[in-house]
């Protein structure tokens, strides 16, 4: 069995984290959310997987060549970014057998994709999970097991069985996607091609997954992956620990890492390579820490990823907050993470169903000593919050934040 992962979009909805770098490609516990789709394909026996790629697609190539993956890895360009269907097409001329097709924005089980690689030959079968709000994604109607309909995002679902974009096809699809029309979004959707199929009395069918499936759709569903999956993280030190620094549970640390004395750690925790962390300082659950990152004296982190080469200065607090690369966190930097009335936080106008949510920061942001961002703030890459000021509402790249009642700019 053979796969394609749909990776050239480039994940709007996921800024500010998504300006330099493809969504599939942002940390989930220290991975890129692909690498976890191919590592699940790797354990669900798959021989060969097609990744079509597209926006900044040379972090994609560039991580996988560095990888020492046993599954054959082919890539192929999706030069005008136009809908699913035109994705999948993108791989007609690599595929002459059934295979399967993925979508590279969401965690899934190598027991799913095993499941729908046993499906009969000749039947298209889509991955279908219930959920309470059904109108987030394409909801399928069906009778029995047999799909008579997918509706993209409707106003009125016609079930609670959600699309989950994983679909086990015959080469038989490529007809259909050839006869597709644009949606009225402008794009070839793969659902109206799997719909074309059905119209034309070729069966397709659905399969419960019961299996967990996270889908990263907004940038606090990262935290929402990290919560989930860190159950299944196990210890490992390849680092080094000071005599005084003290560390509980599950906790990851990389290859030339410091924990110094004072430092307290409670996992689960991922620490890359080569960071340092402390003296005295706080690590709390649920935290992912990249490479390269720099955790100063006195610093609280919680339930947040740090990306590479970041630095933390002392006296900082970052709660359930997402922090780009190369960021700098001037001396006494507070990020506030809960509501005074404790109702869940809204960003840019979306509930994120989050009672805890920080800051959302690009790459590059530089913060100034004392400085402070409220509850659902979104921060652009390339910006500076200065000395004291207060950052708060959704700021867009090279912006720069200098009174408490500064505005966007």
């Amino acid at each position: 069995m053979h796969a394609v992962i749909l990776a050239a979009g480039e994940g709007t909805r996921m800024r500010p984290l998504t300006y330099n770098r493809p969504k599939a490609m942002l940390p989930v516990l220290g991975k890129p959310i692909l690498r976890h789709i191919v590592n699940s394909c790797i354990e669900a026996r798959i021989e060969r997987v097609i990744i079509v790629t597209g926006y900044q697609e040379e972090a994609i190539r560039a991580h996988f060549e560095k990888a020492d993956l046993n599954i054959q890895i082919e890539y192929v360009t999706q030069e005008n970014r136009c809908g699913t269907a035109d994705a999948v097409g993108q791989a007609k001329d690599l595929l002459d057998e059934r295979f399967l097709a993925i979508n590279g924005d969401s965690l899934i089980s190598p027991l799913t994709l095993k499941l729908l690689a046993e499906a009969p030959p000749e039947v298209v079968v889509v991955a279908a999970k219930r959920v309470d709000d059904p109108g987030r994604y394409g909801a399928i109607d069906a009778k029995g097991d047999v799909v008579l309909r997918i509706v993209e995002k409707p106003a009125t679902p016609v079930s609670n069985l959600a699309n989950l974009g994983i679909y086990a096809f015959d080469p038989i699809i490529f007809d259909a996607i050839f006869q597709t029309r644009k949606s009225s979004r402008g794009e070839y959707e793969i659902t109206d091609s799997i719909q074309l199929l059905i119209e034309q009395g070729h069966t397709v069918q659905y399969r419960n997954i019961e299996e967990p499936w996270i889908d990263v759709g907004r940038p606090w569903d990262l935290l929402n992956a990290n919560e989930l999956l860190q159950q299944t993280l196990s210890s490992a030190n390849e680092g080094i620990v000071e005599p005084l620094a003290t560390v509980h549970g599950p906790v990851q640390i990389g290859r030339g890492s410091i924990l110094k004395n004072g430092a307290y750690v409670m996992g689960p925790v991922i620490i890359g390579e080569s960071c340092e962390i402390g003296p005295n300082c706080y690590i709390r659950p649920v935290t992912c820490i990249g490479n390269r990152v720099r955790i100063g004296n006195a610093v609280e982190v919680k339930n947040s990823t740090i990306m590479d080469d970041t630095k933390i200065g002392h006296l900082s607090y970052v709660g359930d907050s997402v922090i780009g690369e190369r960021c700098n966190f001037g001396a006494g930097t507070i990020v506030a993470n809960l509501r005074f009335d404790g109702r869940s936080v809204r960003m840019g106008g979306l509930n994120t169903a989050r009672r805890k949510l920080g800051v959302i920061m690009g790459d590059d942001v530089h913060t100034g000593i004392n400085s402070m961002i409220n509850v659902g703030t979104s921060i652009g890459p390339a910006s500076i919050v200065a000395v004291g000021a207060q950052a708060a509402g959704i700021y867009p790249p090279g912006s720069r934040i200098e009174t408490i009642s500064s505005k966007p700019r």
